[in-house]
C-alpha cells in the first residue's frame, strides 16, 4: 500500500511540475546532423553533446524507416509516416503516370510532397503561431500551399553559423512568435561517404567539428535567453556503414541495360522494366549472393515499402557494406540506405528543455514516434501517422511513465495488499461467527438465585 501511495504521489508531482513549465508558449527547435550514426557517441568524444545529454535525455538508438536515405527519413521524422505513406520513397524517384523525376537536384515540385502534412505546416496554420526553417529537406517548398513564415532556400555552401543566426533571430524576434523551427547540417554524412566510418582519424576530426557546432548552438541559445524555455531535439536521419571497392555488385554482368530503366542505384536499386518484369526479375535474382531481389508485391512487410506507385516494380537490396554499380567503379567508402534493422543505419536522439526529463536515458524508439511527441509538446493535433506516442512518454516530464521494474513492483505490491486484505476479512468474519463460550449466565426474574 505504501508503495502504491508513493508512486501515485510522485506521478502527481511530476504532472504538476510538467504543467508549470508551460506557463510560456511551448517552443521547439528540431536539429538534424545528417548521417550521425548512433554508436559514434560511444566511439568518440563529444564533450559539448554529453553536457547537453546530462541535462536532458538520450535515446541511444532510433530505428529509422526503410529505405535509410536522407529525404525519406527527414520527411518521416516530421510527418510520423512510413515512406510508402508520405510518398518520399527515395532520394531519386519516378512517377510513371506524370513522367516526373525527383532527385536531390530536382525536388521542388510540391507534387512529390503533398501526400503528407509535415509538422511545420500544421504549426504554421495555427492562430498566433509561425514556423521557421534553416534548410531542413522540404521546408523551402509550398506543401499544401504553405511554407514556414521564415525559411532558407537550400544551399549547401551556407555556413552552419549563418543558419544558426537566422534560426535564433526568428525564434527571438518574430510576430506571431516562431514556436517550431528546424535546423539541418550536412555533416557528418558527407565525410562519412568520403572516408567511411572506420577511418578513425578523419572521422574524429569531423565529429569534433560537429561537437563544437553543438557547443556554439547551446552558447548562442544561452546568450539570447532562449535556453531555459526552448525545447531542443538533436537527432539524425540515418547512420553510415563502411564500403569497399572489393564489395561491388555489377548489374552489367547480369542484365542488359536496354531491358530496364534504372531509377535509383545503390544500395537499394529501383528497377523499371522495359520488358516483362518477371523476365527482369529472373535475370537479377541470382546476380549476387550479397543482394536480395524483390518483386514489389513481395517486399517484406516489415519494410512498410509496398503501397505507393513511386516504388518501382523490381527492387534490389544490397547486403550491408555492398555497393550496386553499373561498372566496376565506386568512389564511396561509406554509405547508407540499407536494411533499417541494421544498427549501423540507426541514428540517436538527444533532447533538452522544459518538456524533457533531466539525465534520463532510453534504449530505443522509432523515428516515426518523434512526430506525435513533438505535436504533444507544441499542443498540436497530430495528423494520422504511424508513430506511437506511448514510446516516448518516458522522455517527458508531464507524462506518468511506468518502467518495467516499477510495473513489476506495482503488481507485486498490489498482490500483497490484496492478500493481506483478504486474510483480514477472513479472520474478522471467523471471529464474528464463532460461539461465545464465556458469555455471562443470564437469569430469569422468577429464578431462585443459587446463593442468597
Amino acid at each position: 500500500m505504501k508503495l502504491l501511495v508513493i508512486l501515485l504521489f510522485s506521478g502527481l508531482i511530476t504532472a504538476c511540475r510538467g504543467n508549470s513549465s508551460y506557463s510560456l508558449p511551448p517552443k521547439l527547435l528540431l536539429v538534424s546532423f545528417d548521417g550521425f550514426r548512433a554508436d559514434y557517441l560511444q566511439n568518440y568524444d563529444f564533450p559539448h553533446l554529453q553536457n547537453f545529454i546530462k541535462e536532458g535525455v538520450l535515446v541511444e538508438h532510433v530505428k529509422n524507416v526503410f529505405i535509410t536515405k536522407t529525404f525519406p527519413n527527414h520527411y518521416s521524422i516530421v510527418t510520423g509516416l512510413y515512406e510508402e505513406s508520405h510518398g518520399i520513397v527515395a532520394n531519386s524517384m519516378y512517377d510513371v503516370i506524370t513522367g516526373k523525376h525527383f532527385s536531390d537536384m530536382n525536388y521542388k515540385d510540391p507534387f512529390w510532397w503533398n501526400e503528407a502534412v509535415p509538422i511545420w505546416v500544421t504549426n504554421q496554420l495555427q492562430e498566433n503561431r509561425s514556423s521557421a526553417a534553416a534548410m531542413w529537406p522540404g521546408t523551402d517548398i509550398p506543401i499544401r500551399n504553405t511554407t514556414p513564415s521564415y525559411f532558407m532556400n537550400y544551399n549547401s555552401s551556407v555556413s552552419f553559423e549563418e543558419r544558426l543566426n537566422n534560426i535564433t533571430t526568428w525564434l527571438s524576434n518574430s510576430s506571431p512568435p516562431v514556436t517550431f523551427a528546424t535546423l539541418y547540417w550536412e555533416e557528418p554524412d558527407a565525410s562519412g561517404h568520403k572516408y567511411g566510418p572506420e577511418d578513425k582519424d578523419n572521422m574524429r576530426r569531423v565529429l569534433k567539428e560537429i561537437d563544437d557546432l553543438i557547443g556554439d548552438l547551446v552558447h548562442k541559445l544561452k546568450m539570447l535567453g532562449l535556453w531555459e524555455n526552448l525545447n531542443v531535439i538533436i537527432t539524425s536521419d540515418h547512420g553510415m556503414t563502411q564500403c569497399s571497392k572489393d564489395r561491388l555488385i555489377n548489374l552489367d554482368l547480369c542484365i542488359n541495360r536496354s531491358d530496364y530503366t534504372l531509377i535509383d542505384l545503390t544500395p537499394v536499386a529501383a528497377i523499371l522494366p522495359k520488358i516483362n518484369k518477371t523476365e527482369v526479375y529472373n535475370k537479377l535474382k541470382n546476380c549476387s549472393s550479397h543482394m536480395n531481389v524483390y518483386l514489389k508485391e513481395d517486399i517484406p512487410a516489415r519494410f512498410y515499402y509496398q503501397h505507393n506507385d513511386r516504388i518501382q516494380p523490381v527492387v534490389l537490396v544490397a547486403d550491408e557494406g555492398w555497393t550496386i554499380v553499373l561498372n566496376k567503379s565506386s568512389s564511396k567508402l561509406g554509405d547508407h540506405g540499407y536494411d533499417n534493422s541494421l544498427p549501423s543505419m540507426h541514428p540517436f536522439l538527444a533532447a533538452h528543455g522544459p518538456a524533457f526529463h533531466k539525465g534520463y536515458k532510453h534504449n530505443t524508439i522509432n523515428n516515426v514516434d518523434i512526430y506525435p511527441m513533438m505535436c504533444h509538446i507544441l499542443g498540436l493535433k497530430p495528423h494520422p501517422n504511424n508513430g506511437t506516442f506511448g514510446h516516448t512518454k518516458c522522455l517527458l516530464v508531464d507524462q506518468w511513465c511506468i518502467k518495467l521494474p516499477e510495473a513489476i513492483g506495482i503488481v507485486i505490491g498490489a498482490l500483497l495488499v490484496l492478500t493481506i486484505l483478504t486474510c483480514l476479512m477472513i479472520i474478522t468474519q471467523n471471529r464474528l461467527s464463532a460461539p461465545q463460550p464465556f458469555s455471562r449466565l443470564q437469569l430469569q426474574d422468577d429464578d431462585d438465585p443459587l446463593i442468597d
